[in-house]
């Protein structure tokens, strides 16, 4: 076996300790010229979580459907939720009484359901289910490559050669866990790396680190192992990146403990507000295959289900919080996943057992909150195949709808990260911009400088699109820094206005706007006067 292809196999599936001690990092600005030079594909701030509810959570205890309750208080009866009890989110449905944090972000506008989400001929083995939904492939497709990792393959198709760099030297994905989610693979190689533990991170962040030491034998084996380790601290200067980020970051608010999943959330907010540009987070909370103890016996509202929902609940409402305290709300969506729900009637155990459709939850400022925050109608309990909920959206779907309306991926990249053609369902806000149709559709692609120019605090930046295309609208001063992301998403064809308000914290002086629509791209400079 070749050096580089025992690297990619061995190196990506194991959990490495980080070192701080590390070779630095030059950090340079991240520029479209830089890009341009090094091949650092599309430019965003957007960030992704995704958080695995491990094991298969039980979709109907989590969303009530109050439209059926005869129905579901017949079918599961000793581990029903009473009525009197639950947080109605609309007259058809509502939510487990231990998810008060996320009754919060509904009623904010900051969360969506989507129901009913499953894929055709579902798997019902933990561990074929979630490789299906890691690598969203058909269930009787075996891959070896994620959904995450092709996404960021197409974006960084060079990766690992050259990387870190001066134009992303930053993880690509982080997975908070002891070994890298097959949802980061892409061509044999992992796309992102594992922090083990919340344990490991602080020892990371306070400079404590252990590492191996000593000579490898004189051995091909040995011979393998140095190899291995001198690899290993070149990687470390990520291990740097993610330090400094981490001591970047502001004050944060607190957090629920003893809670897993807000350990690890705080985690990602501190990471996203140091300024790290890693785009996509997973996170994990396990134990939902509740076979028995689903509830106390005699007592619903009780169990294993209750903590854990509370748990995820309390975590989501405090990382949407620490967002806004941090002053990053803008930057993330998150979104909550697992291998499949559980089978409408209850057992003897007080439990479930494992079955396919169950609802799934996109939160962030940006998602399509209320009115319009349920997506789909409550699964019909007198409808079932074998005992199970039929499927209304493959998850799939909501996997295109994120890529396309959150980082702006077009049509034939979406098609070729997600293999085959799904519909998209509207998740995402569309980008904030007016739209001048007084006259006509426009015939080509066109920047215009922006007006007034200079300007003092606020200006108005003109754009034409002569169709729907993703587009990308961005700051930077001098030195090619970023410093503003004005628009990042799907536009329809048509003059936009856009405007940059340099009221806050922002010097005077030169600065360039950079539009990248489909292929098209083009740049001019303003001049803020103070």
């Amino acid at each position: 076996m070749k050096r580089r292809d025992f690297l990619k196999r061995v190196v990506p599936v194991t959990a490495l300790p980080f070192m701080v001690n590390g070779p630095p990092l030059r950090a340079y600005g991240r520029s479209p010229f830089l890009e341009a030079l090094v091949g650092a594909g599309l430019s965003t701030d957007k960030v992704l979580v995704l958080v695995q509810l491990g094991g298969g959570n039980d979709g109907i205890n989590t969303v009530i459907p109050l439209d059926q309750l005869s129905a579901y208080n017949n079918q599961r009866g000793n581990i029903a939720i009473p009525e009197s009890s639950l947080l109605k989110l609309t007259d058809a449905t509502g939510l487990h009484p231990s998810m008060t944090g996320m009754k919060e972000l509904y009623d904010n506008g900051k969360l969506t359901i989507v129901q009913g989400v499953s894929y055709p001929n579902p798997n019902l083995s933990h561990f074929r289910a979630t490789d299906i939904w890691l690598s969203a492939s058909n269930s009787n497709e075996f891959l070896s490559d994620g959904w995450v990792g092709r996404y960021l393959h197409s974006e960084f198709p060079s990766y690992p050669d050259g990387f870190p760099n001066e134009v992303m030297p930053d993880p690509l994905a982080i997975q908070i866990g002891a070994v890298t989610s097959l949802a980061f693979y892409a061509s044999g190689r992992s796309m992102g790396i594992p922090i083990q533990n919340p344990d490991t991170f602080y020892q990371l962040v306070n400079g404590f680190s252990q590492g191996e030491s000593g000579s490898a034998p004189n051995s091909p084996a040995g011979k393998e192992l140095s190899y291995i380790r001198s690899v290993w601290v070149q990687s470390q200067q990520y291990a740097v990146q993610v330090k400094d980020a981490a001591d970047r970051a502001a004050e944060q608010r607190t957090y629920p403990s003893p809670n897993p999943l807000a350990d690890q959330l705080k985690i990602v907010a501190r990471l996203i507000a140091g300024g790290l540009k890693t785009r996509v987070y997973v996170v994990n909370l396990g134990g939902f295959d509740t076979h028995s103890a689903q509830v106390v016996s005699g007592n619903p509202l009780l169990g294993t289900h209750a903590t854990l929902l509370q748990r995820l609940s309390d975590a989501l409402l405090a990382f949407q919080n620490d967002l806004v305290h941090l002053g990053i709300e803008d930057r993330v969506v998150g979104m909550t996943f697992s291998e499949f729900g559980r089978r409408v009637f209850s057992n003897a155990s007080v439990g479930t057992d494992h079955g396919t459709a169950a609802p799934m939850f996109i939160f962030g400022k940006h998602v399509n909150g209320v009115p319009n925050g349920i997506i789909g109608f409550n699964p019909r309990l007198d409808d079932l195949t074998n005992g199970n909920l039929k499927m209304q959206f493959d998850f799939r779907s909501i996997y295109a709808s994120i890529l396309r309306q959150w980082f702006g991926v077009g049509e034939s990249d979406l098609r070729t990260i997600l293999l085959r053609d799904f519909q998209t369902l509207p998740i995402i806000k569309s980008v904030p911009t007016s739209v001048d149709s007084s006259f006509g559709l426009p015939s080509e692609y066109q920047l215009y400088q922006n007006y007034p120019n200079p300007f003092n605090p606020s200006t108005t930046i003109s754009f034409d699109l002569p169709s729907e295309t993703s587009v990308q609208l961005k700051v930077y001063d001098m030195m090619g820094r970023e410093v503003a992301a004005l628009v990042n998403g799907r536009l329809h064809a048509g003059h936009h206005r856009v405007q940059f308000d340099a009221s806050s914290g922002f010097a005077s002086g030169a600065y360039v706007y950079y539009l990248k629509a489909g292929s098209f791209s083009d740049r001019k400079r303003m001049l803020f006067v103070k």
